[in-house]
């Protein structure tokens, strides 16, 4: 068993119409104005005025970012920043999916310490507390509201980079299965299929521990029950909830696991071509699941278990049988079957493969890799 450490520092809230608790929560933070931070879709459909309109009824006013994008970059970053420091806002409402809660975090640490996001690349940079967070994810996917972790995109470099600290974490979460079903169906696919990558890459982990396991497990259970569900009919509550909760997990399993090749991989393919983080995780994971068969085949049975419609003994299960299985999911949700679906150009392989080995999740991959085996995968999943 390996060595490990644990904690869960945070208040979260599960439950459906938890939204109306988030003036308590700024009440408990002892805080004025809020400074929530979202996207376009979420402003045009009604929902940013929602989260305002349940600060107003306390009499807490706000200011509202909503031009973050997929894959968020180092500029918007810095409009965010901007916009924070220009109305005087005291805390930070992350109010959206994995990339309005990528930008807060990072927002969060610019208007405390100063300097260009860039600056805190990598672990250990963010050197203390940080502009407190309420986080009011959108939608069942990334696990942000629980991770210590940031994804910033760096155009210039066409590089995605991560913060990682534990001051990331937001204080407050606030988990309500009302406010993901309206999510269009192509991004609660990838976004739950991202969920259910997490917890299996945490799950196979060389860093994985009984505390991440457990986790992992749950979630994978949670999300394989319902995914189908819930990108069928996303008005369905209770496929909802447990999409929200299953993401939750997964996000407490690789905080304290880590990931592995899919996710080293995914980044770059979003970087270069804007391929959205749950798309290319989900195009991945089937031939990186083939990959590391020979290292992890003593859990594939019970990841299988967990997602299959189709369920039978472990004696008559091959491991193999995963990647089938996985592949079939993707097309069940109407997730792009290969990379050059997705748009990806196989000239780029090369510099994609130089970043994908640049991650840290590559150590952890139960399968040591290569970057040929990098090269490898890109040209299998193409």
């Amino acid at each position: 068993m390996n060595d490990f450490l644990f904690s869960i520092p945070q208040n979260i809230r599960v439950g459906a119409g938890s939204l109306k608790l988030l003036p308590d929560l700024a009440g408990e933070l002892g805080k004025k104005k809020a400074y929530i931070i979202s996207g376009p879709h979420l402003y045009k459909t009604g929902m940013v005025a929602r989260c305002q309109e349940a600060l107003n009824t306390a009499g807490i006013a706000s200011e509202c970012f909503t031009e973050t994008e997929a894959n968020p970059c180092t500029e918007t970053v810095e409009k965010a920043k901007d916009g924070f420091l220009a109305c005087g806002a005291d805390f930070i409402v992350a109010f959206g999916g994995g990339s309005p809660l990528d930008v807060a975090k990072a927002v969060a640490v610019l208007v405390t310490f100063g300097g260009i996001i860039t600056d805190y690349e990598g672990a250990g940079k963010v050197k203390g507390s940080v502009v407190p967070m309420i986080a009011i994810p959108t939608t069942a996917g990334t696990g942000s509201e629980v991770t210590a972790f940031s994804v910033i995109t760096d155009h210039s470099k066409n590089y995605k980079f991560t913060i990682s600290s534990p001051y990331l974490l937001p204080t407050y979460a606030i988990l309500d299965p009302e406010l993901i079903c309206t999510v269009p169906r192509k991004t609660a696919a990838a976004c739950g299929v991202d969920a259910m990558v997490h917890a299996m890459e945490a799950y196979i982990s060389r860093a994985a521990s009984p505390f991440s396991d457990m986790f992992a497990e749950k979630a994978l259970k949670l999300i394989g029950a319902n995914i189908r569900n819930y990108v069928a009919d996303r008005t369905d509550q209770e496929a909802c909830a447990a999409m929200l909760v299953g993401s939750l997990f997964a996000g407490i399993a690789f905080s304290h696991a880590k990931l592995g090749d899919v996710h080293a991989m995914s980044h770059p393919v979003s970087a270069y071509f804007d391929v959205p983080h749950g798309v290319a995780n989900a195009i991945l994971l089937p031939t990186v699941i083939d990959f590391n068969m020979s290292a992890a085949a003593d859990k594939y049975y019970f990841i299988y278990s967990a997602i299959t419609e189709s369920p039978m003994e472990e004696k008559d299960f091959s491991p193999n049988m995963l990647g089938a299985e996985l592949r079939i999911l993707n097309h069940q949700l109407g997730i792009a079957s290969s990379l050059s679906e997705a748009g990806v150009k196989s000239d780029q392989f090369e510099a994609m493969a130089e970043d994908a080995m640049k991650s840290g999740n590559i150590l952890v991959n139960p399968r040591q890799t290569t970057k040929s085996d990098i090269l490898d995968l890109y040209n299998q999943a193409f």
